[in-house]
């Protein structure tokens, strides 16, 4: 089945997603996490003034969702160190040249 083959291929892999708080963008990374938890990286490039807010976004607008239940009854107690290993949020905004990532970010 296609839908197996896709997760074998991001098992290990490294993946940047752009609008990372968005709705499409909340449903591919869960789907990602609970398909494929052996993903290594999921980036995530967040718009925000400042690293911290991006932070706090990623935790309230993303992590923090409804959406999220399945992995959170999955992982139980350890729910939040398997996220913050697999969801790295990424300052920067896809409007600007190189994403508007900086190496400060």
């Amino acid at each position: 089945m296609e839908a197996n083959r896709i997760a074998q291929n991001l098992e290990g892999k490294t993946v940047l997603v752009t609008g990372g708080t968005g709705f499409l963008a909340k449903i591919l990374v869960e789907k990602i996490l609970r398909v494929q938890p052996d993903v290594k990286k999921l980036f995530l490039l967040v718009r925000s003034s400042n690293v911290k807010s991006v932070e706090q976004r990623l935790h309230h607008e993303v992590k923090n969702t409804e959406l999220f239940q399945v992995l959170k009854d999955t992982w139980q107690e350890n729910i939040t160190s398997f996220l913050s290993s697999k969801m790295i949020p990424v300052l920067g905004d896809i409007s600007h040249p190189n994403l508007g990532i900086t190496i400060q970010n």
